[in-house]
């Protein structure tokens, strides 16, 4: 997938160098470039192709919510402000996410993660890509070992929880990542990947076989819960 473009629209010159700071720190995202208003980021959105934006809530002669709303074709948004009040004026608004300042690079990861997710499905409903394809299962940006990686979800050989975080094993390294893993779950594909015991997951279509209560993927044994038994079974079961 080619770099997202992002445009950050801030008055606050603070706040502007967060995001630019942030944004550079992410394999994937590119900066187009910031406007401290609606008005010029108008004029930027003419000749500038852009895929997500930053937007603040609260800006000067035109809200961010407003101007949003004046846009005929908007790219994907992630809101950003230092008020409570305007969440749920934001979501109803269908932004990727709700960013509350000042938020943490962590929490602007799982910003990212969320447009990187809504980039696939759109695709996948266009016909860009098949969706059940390994190669075109997409990937996650994760911050690990005082590193920011990029994991194509298609690498993965199976996720494992120890304690207060995940590892993530793939041919090349092992990450481990302070998450739980709940919310790991939920950041990949849906359909390409099966939970099979409390502390393991598994891409589908690694698993090579199963051997009562044990399947294999590349090599790796892995426990198969009692109360995931017959969900994996259903699924391998299907045409």
């Amino acid at each position: 997938m080619k770099k997202l473009s992002c445009l950050v629209i801030e008055d606050e010159p603070l706040s502007q160098e967060v995001l630019a700071k942030y944004i550079a720190g992410v394999p994937g995202l590119g900066l187009a470039g910031i406007c401290g208003d609606a008005l010029s980021a108008t004029g930027l959105l003419r000749n500038t192709p852009v895929d997500l934006i930053f937007l603040d809530i609260n800006l000067p002669v035109i809200s961010g919510i407003r101007f949003l709303k004046s846009l005929s074709n908007p790219p994907l948004i992630i809101f950003t402000t230092a008020y409570t009040e305007f969440a749920v004026e934001g979501f109803e608004a269908d932004a990727v996410d709700y960013l509350l300042k000042p938020f943490s690079f962590e929490r602007f990861l799982k910003s990212v993660n969320k447009a990187f997710d809504r980039i696939n499905y759109l695709a996948s409903k266009t016909g860009m890509v098949t969706g059940t394809e390994p190669d075109n299962m997409g990937f996650f940006i994760l911050r690990a070992d005082k590193k920011v990686h990029r994991i194509n979800f298609s690498d993965i050989l199976y996720l494992e929880a120890t304690g207060d975080y995940v590892k993530i094993h793939t041919p090349a390294k092992t990450l481990l990542v302070h998450e739980t893993f709940r919310n790991m779950e939920e950041q990949l594909p849906a359909g390409l990947f099966i939970r099979v015991h409390r502390s393991f997951i598994v891409p589908i279509h690694r698993i090579s076989y199963i051997e009562g209560n044990r399947l294999n993927t590349e090599g790796t044994m892995i426990p198969i819960g009692m109360v995931y038994r017959e969900g994996l079974m259903k699924l391998l079961k299907k045409p």
